[in-house]
């Protein structure tokens, strides 16, 4: 078993939206310890966010697995690189498209570069987000609120529709959700409420999906250690992350790999409209 990190943990603040090296401890996306068994082999996925944090554990596990990636990532520092030398040295193909999601355009040039690149996307990964903790609703500014909505859930509308007619049947789309869909934050009122319109887009969307042989489930995440924690939240908050919950500790990364595995795994193919819960221990209804 390995021995994870626990709080307290050093004080340290960052700037938006975070850089994974200066973080302590450095996160644990998998680098070291995933191993692949073949289980997307062939296959062609998209990872929004995919730079750093739970993006990165999910593209060192898919391109370990056998899959080819495109890396759909805001530009702001060189951890795209490094997440993209990672999938290389395990022989698939990387692909990195900068950008902001929060634009209309920008969304049909992801999934544009991709079906020039692989002819096909056979995984949408839906995992990009944008938050910032407030403790009262006067702070929240209108950019604020829309700009939150427009990342974390009119984006991944957007790329699914433009994605979906270059899906085959057995693909998969999965999403990033979170447990404040269940158990929403106050000081993350507009982040919170796009996880819970996350959570029903997802039942929905499998429905409607279903008859094309498309399945669409969600991951919600507990507190995990990511760039977003000390570039977003108070310096106590971050210094005591993660305690809240039964394990005592945030999760890592790689904790959270093996979840979307399971649910972009054409052997899955029963698993559709589910969420999947990684969240140490606390209930998620």
């Amino acid at each position: 078993m390995v021995d994870r990190p626990k709080p307290p943990f050093p004080h340290q603040q960052q700037a938006m939206p975070g850089y994974t090296a200066k973080m302590q401890p450095v996160p644990d996306h998998g680098e070291s310890t995933y191993k692949g068994s073949g289980k997307l082999a062939g296959r062609r996925a998209i990872i929004t966010g995919g730079d750093s944090g739970i993006g990165r554990a999910v593209a060192i596990a898919f391109a370990r697995e056998g899959a080819d990636i495109l890396i759909a990532y805001l530009e702001e520092h060189e951890d795209a690189r490094e997440t993209q030398r990672l999938i290389e040295d395990s022989g698939r193909q990387a692909i990195l498209v900068p950008g902001d999601l929060g634009q209309r355009a920008h969304c049909r040039q992801v999934v544009e570069r991709a079906v020039e690149a692989f002819g096909q996307i056979d995984i949408l990964v839906n995992n990009a987000a944008h938050q910032a903790s407030f403790k009262e609703i006067a702070d929240i500014s209108d950019d604020e609120w829309e700009m939150t909505f427009n990342v974390n859930i009119h984006a991944m509308f957007r790329l699914t529709r433009a994605a979906v007619p270059h899906m085959p049947p057995g693909s998969a789309i999965i999403n990033t959700a979170s447990i404040n869909a269940d158990t929403p934050n106050p000081t993350l009122l507009a982040y919170a409420t796009t996880k819970g319109a996350i959570h029903n887009f997802t039942g929905g969307l499998a429905q409607m999906l279903a008859r094309k042989g498309i399945r669409v489930n969600a991951v919600a995440p507990g507190p995990i250690w990511t760039p977003l924690i000390p570039s977003t939240m108070p310096e106590d908050t971050v210094s005591s992350f993660g305690k809240q919950v039964p394990m005592e500790r945030p999760g890592q990364p790689a904790e959270l790999a093996t979840a979307y595995v399971m649910l972009a795994d054409p052997l899955s193919s029963y698993v559709s409209g589910a969420t999947i819960a990684v969240t140490g221990g606390k209930p998620f209804l």
